[in-house]
């Protein structure tokens, strides 16, 4: 029986399955140079190149969205306590 490859590309979607050492990890994170997105070095897909200004702007706008989801929450028990009057429905 043949050995399965442990790294390489399914439909075009990178995948590693190989034991990184903890300076491939660490280095694979930061590469100056390359796009936004690189392989991860474990697993199935892409991450985030953070030597790009690029991956800073995204992780800046989803700790944004998550900031104003938070927040948001107290205003939406706000909102129910308000509406508990019956409503009058008409159907013609």
């Amino acid at each position: 029986m043949a050995d399965k490859p442990s790294s390489g590309e399914l439909f075009g979607v990178p995948y590693n399955f190989e034991k990184p050492s903890l300076r491939g990890l660490l280095s694979s994170y930061w590469r100056p140079g390359e796009s936004m997105l690189v392989k991860k070095p474990f697993g199935i897909g892409y991450s985030l190149n953070l030597a790009n200004w690029r991956s800073w702007i995204v992780l800046a706008i989803v700790g944004a969205l998550l900031y104003q989801e938070k927040s948001g929450d107290d205003e939406e028990e706000y909102a129910e306590d308000a509406d508990d009057e019956p409503v009058e429905v008409i159907v013609d």
